[in-house]
């Protein structure tokens, strides 16, 4: 359980983000729901956890800037106190294939995948090793981890997630801070119903177990890892796929 545990999700508006949020609260945690975009997106996430009893509030914050994420730091820890888990979810995509690819469409992945998440670290882990505990979870992908035609952005943000997550996993771990990563794989979220059923079933049927995940797959997996349970896990990928990288 995550009783009086202080929790902050990135991009957790919609999608994935929003179902580790909700589960997170759902163990106890107190949600700080991060986004960027849309306000009212956030606010339906934290409406969803108090109605179910939970604890939550909506912020407001760019991940991919630097400074942002320093005063974010600052309000949180001034507010509560301390932050127990720190989950790396907000992220975007610019599929293009790489002749075509906009120096643009590149660093704004980059940007937010994986500076979003180095910025975030690089704020919050002072606090994390002065209280000599903490869990940081970073949502990866297969596409990391496999590659992806028409995705050499979101793959390398991705990828890039991976060695972040191992690097700084054996930099904080001599003060009990566990640091993780999850890659889902061809999860149904509003980014996929936007794909046509020809390209998904093209995906599925290079999944071994024939059929798509939900969010609620992910959030499981971070509550895993959240949990006081996995305190002598760090620095793994734990690929929620259905086979998909094996």
């Amino acid at each position: 359980m995550l009783n009086g545990k202080i929790a902050l999700v990135t991009g957790a508006g919609r999608g994935i983000g929003r179902a580790i949020a909700v589960r997170l609260a759902k163990s106890g945690a107190t949600v700080i729901v991060n986004y960027n975009g849309s306000a009212d997106k956030a606010e339906e996430t934290v409406e969803m956890i108090k109605a179910e009893g939970g604890s939550a509030e909506a912020c407001k914050c760019d991940v991919s800037d630097f400074d942002a994420c320093a005063k974010l730091s600052k309000e949180i820890i001034e507010k509560y106190g301390r932050l127990d888990i720190l989950v790396n979810n907000a992220g975007v995509t610019r599929d293009g294939l790489i002749m075509r690819m906009s120096e643009q469409d590149y660093d704004t992945v980059l940007d937010i995948n994986l500076k979003g998440a180095f910025n975030t670290i690089r704020h919050f882990s002072p606090y994390f090793l002065k209280q000599r505990s903490g869990k940081i979870i970073n949502i990866s992908s297969v596409s990391g981890i496999l590659g992806n035609p028409g995705q050499a952005n979101y793959s390398a943000s991705k990828a890039g997630l991976i060695g972040l997550t191992k690097s700084v996993a054996r930099e904080l771990a001599s003060r009990s801070v566990c640091v993780n990563a999850v890659a889902p794989g061809f999860i149904e979220t509003e980014m996929t119903e936007a794909m046509s059923d020809t390209a998904k079933e093209k995906v599925i049927s290079s999944i071994p177990m024939g059929r798509t995940g939900h969010t609620e797959d992910i959030a499981e997996a971070v509550a895993f890892l959240a949990d006081e349970v996995s305190d002598y896990i760090t620095g793994q990928v734990l690929r929620v796929d259905g086979g998909m990288a094996i």
